[in-house]
């Protein structure tokens, strides 16, 4: 009984040998493009969903990196839109470019001449 166990106990390390020899180590810690694509998308999504990429928001990937453009109507809706990306893109390289658009009246009218 404890010869047989033994050879569980090998072909278990043999297994474990496969499964790190080979390329496979290295595809494990590589960026997943079709994954960052993927997560990329998923985000447009949740931010039409939200109405926060209605004026124009970019999100595009660069290699590893990410990056998020566009103009939002107010600070807290700036707030919320890297609330998302941070949720969404959690662990990935990403950069920002928010602006946010200035939608106050002016204090006085405009005198024309």
């Amino acid at each position: 009984m404890s010869d047989h166990d033994g050879d569980e106990g090998r072909a278990a390390t043999d297994a474990g040998g496969s499964a790190h020899s080979g390329s496979s180590p290295d595809t494990t810690f590589a960026p997943d493009h079709t994954n960052i694509e993927y997560r990329i998308a998923y985000l447009e999504e949740r931010l039409a969903a939200r109405g926060l990429g209605e004026l124009g928001m970019r999100v595009e990937a660069h290699g590893a990196t990410v990056t998020v453009q566009g103009t939002v109507p107010t600070a807290q809706c700036r707030e919320d839109l890297l609330s998302a990306v941070h949720e969404e893109l959690a662990g990935l390289a990403v950069h920002t470019d928010i602006l946010i658009a200035e939608v106050t009246p002016p204090g006085s009218p405009e005198e024309l001449s």
